[in-house]
């Protein structure tokens, strides 16, 4: 499949050689930022100017997902896929055997066939053996910890901590927990690089930053420097990071040319308490299907494409990335294998404020808990309120429940007696959806990338279980 994508990207790209520029695109994905976490979406104790600048230079979208964990929304994000189709439930741990199959297309591979320069940078997580790397997936080049920055793990011949720094497939160093403090500003100035590099052609950069996911290591340059605790101060150096990298588009004069969209890929990390981001107006957090899991914080800017200062409630997500960008790239998806995403230019360009699929599904591994169509959103199974944090009484059941996310977004009132017809529509797409991906069953779903002999990129001493919350340093 990946050679017939090759060949017809090819065949498109000569035929239009020498017309218009593409459009360069660069996407920057946060890690546990919740929906109200920049100063646009209601924030107040950390200041984000720089992306505030953002969403009134361009759209901001309030109705958009991503997925409950971050392996879930990478790979979402990476192929146009719900992670179920392709066998990506949950977080994947150092030396997994399984990953993102490199038989998906990936947008990456997909903006490659068409012209393009491709970068990650940052926070890989779908996979960690050689099969499944970044640059074995579509990037020319990588640079970043390949999973969360809470699976350090100690080498066999030291009881100091670390994390991995890869740059393409090699180790480049294995960083301790305070080197991690540069590592915002590593992401950055590589990112800065790239598109000095590659100004003349058309780029991809996906930039998916190890920041705001705990441990965290705000650097000694942006500690303090909230009113929100160290997760402020990260929010507040991140932001810089962005408008550093838009300081740089626009002396290039690459700004009018380049797609930018921050998002995030879920909700936050509830458990961590005053590390936790938050999630705004919404219930629930990072682990659930309730909004504050899944519905996060979105902005796009393309200066004379998408209009200023404009908003977007249309149901989108990460799935829409893909088809999208290789649409305003010159391409065009395949119609096999299936994805689940749909080109969202309308939305991007304000010229349609509905959704381009006829619903999107909120997925808790394999078991489908949600359907959101417009304003509406049906729970057909019991809900937890965040990882680790059980189901509260008002979400037990076995009848589904709906909610007006229109009138209601804290999703407080079950109004499924009073709209019986939405009840049975909506339903009726779960039924359907979770035949094809769901379940144990399922008819469509496709299988995860899977090796013999599994190892972790260097060997380490047997990894101990998930740490309790970072406590505060005193000063």
């Amino acid at each position: 499949m990946k050679f017939l994508v090759f060949f017809a990207s090819i065949v498109f790209s000569a035929v239009s050689f020498g017309q218009v520029k593409k459009p360069n695109f660069i996407v920057i994905f946060m890690d546990d930022m919740g929906y109200g976490d920049l100063g646009c979406y209601g924030a107040t104790k950390q200041k984000t100017p720089h992306l505030d600048q953002m969403a009134r230079d361009g759209i901001k979208l309030t109705s958009f997902y991503a997925a409950p964990v971050c392996s879930v929304s990478r790979a979402q994000l990476l192929t146009g896929c719900y992670g179920a189709r392709i066998s990506v439930p949950a977080v994947y741990g150092p030396g997994s055997p399984q990953g993102l199959n490199p038989q998906e297309t990936t947008i990456a591979e997909h903006l490659k066939t068409l012209g393009y320069a491709t970068q990650c940078i940052g926070k890989w997580h779908v996979g960690d053996q050689a099969e499944f790397l970044p640059t074995k997936q579509g990037f020319d080049h990588y640079l970043g910890i390949p999973y969360s920055n809470d699976m350090q793990g100690k080498p066999l011949d030291s009881e100091e901590r670390v994390v991995p720094l890869l740059r393409d497939d090699k180790i480049e160093r294995l960083l301790k927990d305070e080197d991690q403090r540069d590592i915002v500003e590593l992401y950055t100035q590589e990112a800065i690089q790239f598109i000095r590099e590659k100004k003349d052609q058309p780029f991809f950069l996906y930039l998916p930053h190890t920041a705001i996911h705990t441990p965290i290591y705000e650097s000694k340059k942006f500690s303090g420097t909230s009113q929100n605790g160290r997760v402020g101060d990260w929010i507040q150096e991140v932001d810089d990071s962005t408008g550093r990298i838009l300081a740089v588009l626009k002396e290039l004069k690459l700004d009018e040319n380049t797609l930018i969209v921050f998002t995030s890929d879920n909700g936050p990390w509830e458990i961590q308490g005053k590390d936790a981001g938050s999630a705004g107006p919404l219930r629930g957090a990072k682990g659930s299907t309730w909004e504050g899991g899944i519905r996060v914080p979105t902005i796009a800017r393309w200066p004379g494409k998408i209009p200023a200062g404009t908003s977007n409630d249309a149901v989108l997500g990460t799935i829409d990335l893909l088809p999208t960008l290789v649409s305003l790239a010159g391409g065009k998806v395949p119609e096999t294998p299936v994805i689940d995403g749909r080109d969202a230019t309308a939305q991007l360009m304000g010229t349609s404020t509905e959704s381009p699929r006829e619903a999107h599904y909120g997925f808790l591994g394999y078991h489908l808990q949600t359907v959101r169509q417009g304003p509406w959103k049906l729970a057909v199974t019991p809900q937890n309120e965040a990882m680790a944090r059980p189901v509260k009484e008002d979400a037990k059941g076995s009848e589904p429940r709906l909610y007006h996310l229109g009138k209601d977004i804290a999703e407080t009132t079950n109004v499924a007696a009073a709209n019986p017809q939405v009840v049975a529509q909506l339903s009726a797409l779960a039924t359907k959806m979770n035949a094809e991906i769901g379940g144990t069953q399922p008819t469509a779903r496709r299988p995860a990338g899977q090796v013999e002999k599994a190892r972790t990129l260097y060997p380490m001493q047997p990894r101990k279980k998930a740490q309790a919350p970072q406590k505060k340093a005193k000063k």
